[in-house]
């Protein structure tokens, strides 16, 4: 049998693509089939943590846009990400998937609170550890976050599931000739401004040699083939050769 090529990894995901086809709000099949492609790679002994946006409820960036104070606005995209944690673990649990909520702002009532000792516990118990709240501090963003929890719990890498298949150089949706990259290093993406992570997260991933991988999360069994070394999608990473 292929052996995984990861250990740890933290998952990032967008609010948005917990959505579906809807305009907004949460698409329960969508959020099923998150849950049973992070079960598909829990059974190969992964370790998993997961960090999701919410801009399919309420991106704080945009309201502040509009003359909303941009601190109330980000606190309330914390809140979204919650919403998105609360539901990708009911459905991991409803598919026997032993799921934790930790949030970086407390509420007790409804998750843990975010302890990196605690964490990594949970992770090595076999649980799969979802981080609500984003940093808990507002103007950081949760490609940030990603960043953040990635580091704090050791992982081998984080990865970025999208809805194209990679990092192309320009939009793939309206550039039919857009070019995929396979390999990128983390100055190619900041000189590029390639839309991979914002550029405080690509940052602390290339202080940390912490590879990012891009794939498209929507084609069934992607993570799982990604997680056992087939080449699928965008890997950032020092040098071309590592």
């Amino acid at each position: 049998m292929p052996q995984p090529i990861y250990q740890r990894i933290l998952l990032k995901l967008s609010g948005e693509a917990l959505m579906g086809q809807q305009g907004l709000g949460i698409d329960p099949q969508v959020v099923l089939e998150v849950a049973l492609s992070l079960k598909e790679v829990k059974e190969l002994g992964v370790e998993i943590g997961v960090v999701i946006g919410g801009g399919n409820i309420f991106r704080g960036l945009s309201a502040s846009a509009r003359g909303m104070d941009r601190v109330s606005a980000d606190y309330m995209g914390m809140l979204a990400t919650v919403i998105n944690a609360l539901a990708l673990e009911d459905y991991l649990e409803r598919n026997h998937v032993p799921t934790r909520v930790l949030t970086a702002i407390k509420m007790e009532q409804l998750a843990e609170p975010f302890i990196r000792r605690r964490a990594i516990r949970h992770l090595e118990k076999g649980r799969i550890v979802i981080f609500g709240g984003g940093t808990g501090n507002p103007y950081f963003t949760t490609d940030t976050a990603a960043a953040l929890r990635a580091i704090e719990i050791k992982a081998d890498a984080v990865i970025k599931g999208t809805k194209v298949d990679g990092v192309y150089d320009s939009d793939p949706t309206k550039n039919p000739d857009a070019k995929m990259f396979t390999e990128l290093t983390y100055l190619d993406v900041v000189r590029k401004r390639l839309k991979v992570m914002d550029s405080t997260a690509v940052t602390l991933c290339m202080e940390n040699n912490l590879p990012i991988l891009v794939f498209n999360l929507r084609k069934k069994g992607n993570l799982k083939k990604l997680i056992l070394g087939e080449p699928i999608g965008t890997k950032v990473c020092e040098a071309q050769n590592d």
